[in-house]
């Protein structure tokens, strides 16, 4: 489960803040004149009003203003001229008026007092605030003699430092003398005025070194009060006594004990607290008594301003910032302990110091102008309003008849060139004062554009954009805005302010682009292009993820970031908000941070930033690390669904869809298909729009008009489809005329006199926009001029009526909404209803061809008797009957369609010598027109069919009798019958052939003289006058002869080996021995004659032969067999030793005589056909021999058969005697499957293949 804690920002940077604080200026600020103009002074910079100085440092007054021509500067000392060339120790700046005094060697009270900067040029002069210049003070403490303070325990008790007066005051700490900071609470708290306070003493407040210390800030020097001893007493006799003894003060008149809360600070029930208008008010309530009092504030009547208030010094201060005049009235504490409460009020006063609520502002005036300067401020008590010019009280200034004071406000009317001056408003009471400067210029000057030229603003989507359009002129110019040429109006989409600086509050990338401010006055115009570029925001595409890492292994955060292209992305990654480690371990790539070999002290809280000149983004991860365990195995699933979907660069007819990618799950991404919703046409169906690559987060979507689009992303890997992310904010598109027109029109003519337009209709995605209707017109091709139309809506055809039969109409179908018809439609050209034909083809002519085939022509009917499209003609025949004889019935007629203008055809598949009739009729869309008259024709006789029921008897050895009856279709006169025969040998090869002429009327014939034993072919066929018909053929076997057939032969063999035969007499039983157990055999029982011909061959018999059930033994494993092979291989060493001996003494051994006479038996060729071993090769050992069958799988199966007589004996008549030996009965019957015995004939090793039967 992720752990993130994300931070997104979108910040204006670098040169876009000093921008915007630039256009913000320009909102509030009073109107700048340009420096190479003419113009009054203006103060730029002053000193506080007041200034406290540090004795050891120079006194620095500070004054510069500016003006045209550049003012010059002189200065008062509590009101009176001050001559700085007079003092040595003062110097003023070169064309400035900031003035330096130099106290070293002198005393820097010399220099305190009030001072004003008056900047003067010849068109008026501007005066600068009253400065007034105090020396900062840190005196010292005045000796005192600390006492020490003697208090029972669970009194309450004051500590006060009473610190010198400082300026400014000093700051107040107690600690002890080991310069730590005595511990505060609820009981012990430091007081605003510096006193310690304690509702309850305990005896471990037992102390000699509670020091007051008081730290002057300009001096930044710290003073210290006497230490003071406290000492707390356990009991009333112990405090008395101690009384008396040292003569020492004691707190408290009864024995200690619990009570109820009073107030020390302040006292009493009621006090009254005064703060002015913007400072801070910091009200106190400490209370004496035993429980610690738990303090608590409250606004009677009211409620603590929200926002504003904090609680400090264990809730005994309330502190409010920024005070406005609903802060006044009471305010509560309540002391509260176990034994009871006690509360006191505080009435607060709001005072306010004079502040502005219309400043006056710069004049500029051409000649002949009126302009009035307002002077508008408020405060507690109101303060008194007085205006001067050029630093002189309006009243004592000379005369001017453009000038009058009406309400405070100076109005000027009708001014004349030279009549500039500075007026000062001065605003008083008794808290302070306000002074402000506004000249007024009389001049008469032409637009100028003060900025710069083709200036290019970049902002980034969503966010605020401001065009600065800063000018001047005299008199004030007009300013107009235009975008790409056309004029910007202010509303919802763009705001003017009044300094004509144009605002768009939420920029989007169509906003991009160029626009023209004109500035304009009775003098003249002036324009300047400004250029506005709406950027993509950085985005961090992924989360880094909470990480869960084993040690000594690594850790990888992604940081991929989506960016617009015209920006450079930075990335600083930072751990626990400081910058990364310096370990080579720590490896920053381009988008991502890899920490090898991970340790304990790499855990913590990594952040990427990723900065670009206009914004950034930030994403951060836990870290964690653990001890290593075995690596899990990678799954992979589908992806997580993309989050953060976002719509930007909104246009009419498209918007940009961003998203940031789930988790791939380890799978990368392969596509991200975007679907929408159209919540208005079809809500709740999602539709697919369209994919894009896995390494992209943006698409570009092209959209329809009066569409509410929801949009989604689905994310793909080899897994399979992500579930869909949340549905983006709902996009709507504006409605428009429709775009497309209805499809698939067609004109369909639906009776003689109507036809039938229909199309299909639009879909709400294409309707562009509400009331979709349809323009349907319609007129007569080449006869009418004009269209008759007809506008529908919610249907998709239209009847016609009142039309003539078939005529071609151009017909168009037009969508139309409430914006506007659609596209102009195509024409689709159609005809009106048909109606049936009037006229029969005529002409109508048969030709036979031949006793099948038949040709047949006519001629066309006109094409004004169709009435319709001609579609062909119909030819229906039927038989009538046979000419040979007369049919039970006519036929069903037959009918052949000829397309289009066809006039003639064939006629196939005709019975030969028959009787037909036949007819023609035209037809079209509607149906068939009338029928020609009936025309008969007769085919000629043709070949006969085939005789029917041939059979083939035989009487006696040499005789067989044929019979057949005749053909089912004569097609003619039958000539008579052709009959062929032939005898065939056992090995089906044709004997001579024989040829008899038959008679018409027979039926049957018997061949005599036939060979016994022997097989025959018969072929029979019909003959009419056109040849011979089809042949049919049957085979006959005359009688065998028992005389001439010897004893029957017993076979039997294995797989393809050849058969092992073995005669018997007559009997009907044989035994069969020497079989191998656990083999399989085929036997057949075959009948020769005296030729050795197969005169009869019983079906084969599977059998298979049990294997043996005595326990096997493994010799190797024997001692009697170990011992006879060492004797073997002695013997044969000895025989070696007795060769080596006799060959050494030159004898010889007649090895290759001996192999010559003596070969041996297992290398001799076996032929194939005699049973024998063919030839023997090394290369062939994994061959299997031949008559053998080896498993498909290459492997030689072992001796396992389980397969027995039983199972293919049909009853068990297949019986072993003990030997082993096979008792068969020569019956004659089948294997049960031929497939099943071949697979168990497969010989199980090379061995057994060898055995055969003989």
């Amino acid at each position: 489960h992720s752990a993130m804690d994300r931070k997104r920002s979108c910040t204006l940077c670098g040169g876009a803040v000093m921008l915007l604080l630039l256009l913000l200026g320009h909102m509030i600020n009073a109107l700048e004149v340009p420096l190479d103009l003419p113009q009054p002074p203006t103060i730029t910079h002053q000193s506080p009003k007041d200034y406290i100085i540090d004795p050891r440092e120079n006194i620095i007054i500070h004054c510069e203003a500016k003006g045209k021509p550049h003012p010059s500067f002189t200065w008062t000392r509590n009101g009176i001229h001050f001559d700085v060339e007079k003092d040595s120790k003062v110097i003023m700046k070169p064309n400035s008026g900031t003035m330096v005094i130099d106290i070293s060697g002198e005393k820097a009270e010399a220099y305190e007092g009030v001072y004003q900067c008056i900047a003067r040029n010849e068109h008026g002069s501007a005066l600068s605030n009253n400065i007034v210049i105090r020396q900062s003070r840190s005196p010292l403490w005045s000796k005192e003699k600390s006492e020490p303070i003697t208090v029972q325990r669970g009194m309450s008790l004051v500590l006060q430092c009473r610190p010198p007066a400082g300026l400014p005051p000093p700051i107040i700490f107690w600690m002890d003398n080991n310069f730590q900071r005595l511990p505060q609470n609820s009981r012990v708290s430091q007081a605003l005025n510096g006193d310690l306070y304690f509702s309850n003493v305990l005896m471990d407040d037992n102390r000699n070194d509670y020091i007051c210390y008081a730290r002057f800030p300009h001096t930044q020097t710290i003073q210290q009060k006497q230490p003071i001893t406290v000492n707390v007493l356990d009991t009333m006799n112990d405090t008395v006594l101690a009384a008396f003894l040292n003569g020492s003060d004691f707190w408290g008149d009864s024995p200690s004990g619990e009570r109820a809360p009073t107030f020390m600070q302040p006292p009493g029930m009621h006090s009254t607290s005064m703060v002015l208008k913007g400072d801070t008010l910091q009200l106190e309530c400490i209370a004496d008594g035993l429980p610690t009092p738990d303090i608590s504030w409250s606004k009677v009547n009211g409620d603590l301003p929200s926002g504003r208030f904090s609680f400090h010094s264990f809730q005994k201060t309330l502190k409010i910032t920024e005070v406005t005049e609903a802060d006044g009235g009471d305010y509560r504490c309540l002391a509260k302990n176990r034994l009871g409460s006690n509360h006191h009020n505080i009435t607060v006063v709001v005072r306010a110091a004079p502040f502005w609520i219309s400043a006056p502002q710069n004049l500029i005036l051409a000649p002949k102008e009126s302009g009035m300067l307002t002077c508008r401020a408020d405060g507690n008590p109101k303060p008194k309003v007085t205006w001067s010019v050029n630093g002189i009280p309006i009243e004592n200034s000379h005369k001017d008849p453009s000038r009058k004071i009406e309400n405070g406000n100076i109005i000027l009317s009708d001014v004349q060139t030279g009549s500039s001056a500075v007026y000062q408003c001065n605003a008083s009471n008794e808290y302070g004062y306000l002074l402000g400067n506004a000249f007024v210029s009389v001049l008469a000057e032409p637009p100028r554009v003060l900025t710069p030229p083709n200036h290019v603003y970049s902002v980034i989507t969503n966010s605020r954009a401001l065009l600065d359009c800063a000018s001047f002129g005299s008199p004030l110019p007009k300013i107009t805005w235009f975008k790409d040429g056309q004029s910007v109006v202010d509303g919802d989409l763009y705001i003017i302010h009044k300094n004509n600086t144009l605002e768009i509050n939420v920029a989007q990338p169509v906003n991009s682009g160029k626009y023209t401010c004109i500035a304009s006055n009775s003098l003249g115009n002036k324009e300047n292009h400004i250029y506005l570029e709406v950027k993509e925001p950085t985005r961090i595409l992924r989360q880094l993820g909470y990480k869960v890492i084993q040690r000594n292994s690594m850790a990888v955060f992604e940081c991929k970031v989506k960016h617009d292209p015209t920006l450079f992305p930075s990335m600083i990654w930072l751990k626990d908000n400081m910058e990364l480690p310096d370990d080579s371990r720590f490896e920053v790539g381009s988008d991502s941070l890899t920490i090898h070999d991970v340790r304990e002290d790499d855990e913590g809280n990594y952040t990427c930033i990723r900065n670009t000149t206009l914004d950034q983004d930030s994403a951060s991860a836990m870290l964690t690390v653990v001890e290593a365990t075995p690596t899990p195995p990678i799954i992979m699933e589908q992806p997580d669904p993309p989050t953060d979907l976002e719509l930007t660069d909104q246009r009419e007819h498209s918007v940009q869809l961003t998203w940031t990618p789930g988790d791939e799950n380890n799978s990368p991404i392969q596509l991200f298909l975007i679907q929408y919703e159209d919540s208005l046409h079809e809500p709740g169906v999602w539709v697919n729009m369209t994919e894009v690559s896995g390494t992209r987060t943006t698409a570009h979507l092209e959209l329809s008009p009066y569409v509410y689009y929801f949009f989604r992303v689905l994310a793909l890997n080899e897994v399979g489809l992500s579930e869909p992310s949340s549905p983006s904010r709902q996009y709507r598109t504006n409605p428009a005329q429709p775009e497309v027109s209805p499809s698939d029109v067609e004109v369909i003519g639906t009776s003689p006199d109507s036809m039938t337009i229909t199309w299909r209709e639009l879909t709400g995605l294409e309707s562009n926009g509400p009331g979709l209707q349809y323009k349907v017109s319609w007129r007569q091709k080449d006869v009418d001029q004009q269209w008759t139309s007809l506008t529908l809506a919610n249907v998709s055809l239209y009847v016609v009526t009142g039309t003539p039969t078939f005529m071609p109409y151009e017909v168009t179908v037009q969508a139309v909404n409430d914006y506007g018809p659609g596209p102009r439609p195509e024409v689709v050209l159609g005809y009106s209803g048909e109606d049936l034909p009037t006229v029969a083809p005529e002409n109508v002519k048969v030709s036979v061809l031949n006793g099948t085939v038949a040709e047949v022509s006519w001629d066309a009917v006109p094409l004004s008797t169709v009435q319709g499209r001609l579609n062909g003609y119909k030819v229906s025949y039927w038989k009538m009957r046979s000419l040979h004889k007369q049919d039970p019935e006519p036929e069903k007629p037959q009918e052949l369609i000829f397309h289009g203008n066809e006039m003639e055809g064939l006629l196939f598949g005709l019975h030969p010598y028959s009787q037909y009739t036949l007819y023609i009729r035209a037809f079209n869309g509607k149906g068939d027109g009338p029928t020609s008259s009936n025309q008969i024709f007769e085919t000629p006789e043709g070949v006969p069919g085939p005789p029917a029921d041939l059979k083939v008897q035989n009487l006696n050895l040499d005789s067989l009798v044929v019979k057949w009856a005749p053909p089912v279709e004569y097609n003619g006169h039958l000539t008579g019958y052709l009959l062929k025969y032939q005898p065939i040998n056992t090995t089906d090869e044709l004997g001579p052939l024989k040829e008899l002429l038959l008679a018409a009327n027979e039926t049957s014939i018997t061949l005599d003289n036939l060979k016994h034993s022997t097989r025959y072919k018969f072929y029979l066929n019909a003959k009419t006058i056109k040849g011979s018909g089809p042949t049919v053929t049957e085979e006959g076997i005359t009688i065998m002869d028992e005389a001439l057939i010897r004893h029957p032969a017993v076979e039997a063999g294995k797989g393809k080996e050849p058969w092992k035969t073995e005669f018997v007499n007559g009997t009907r039983t044989y035994q069969i021995r020497g079989l191998k157990p656990g083999m399989s055999y085929r036997v057949r029982v075959v009948a020769r004659d005296h030729s050795d011909a197969t005169v009869h061959s019983t079906e084969e018999l599977l059998i298979t032969v049990p294997a043996m059930t005595s326990k096997q033994v493994d010799i190797a494993t024997q001692g009697w067999f170990i011992g006879l092979m060492c004797a073997i291989a002695l013997l044969i060493l000895v025989l070696l030793i007795v060769c080596f001996i006799k060959r050494n003494k030159g004898g010889k051994y007649p090895v290759k005589e001996k192999e010559d006479a003596h070969q041996d038996p297992e290398i001799q060729p076996m032929k194939e056909d005699d049973g024998t071993f063919g030839e023997y090769s090394d290369t062939e050992d994994h061959k299997p021999l031949k008559g053998s069958r080896t498993p498909s799988n290459g492997t030689v199966k072992k001796d396992d058969s389980d397969d027995s007589l039983v199972d293919y004996g049909e009853g068990g008549d297949g019986q072993f005697n003990e030997d082993g030996s096979f008792i068969g009965q020569y019956s004659g019957k089948k294997e049960k499957d031929t497939a099943e015995g071949n697979e168990s004939s497969e010989a199980p090793s090379p061995v057994n293949a060898m055995n055969s039967f003989v």
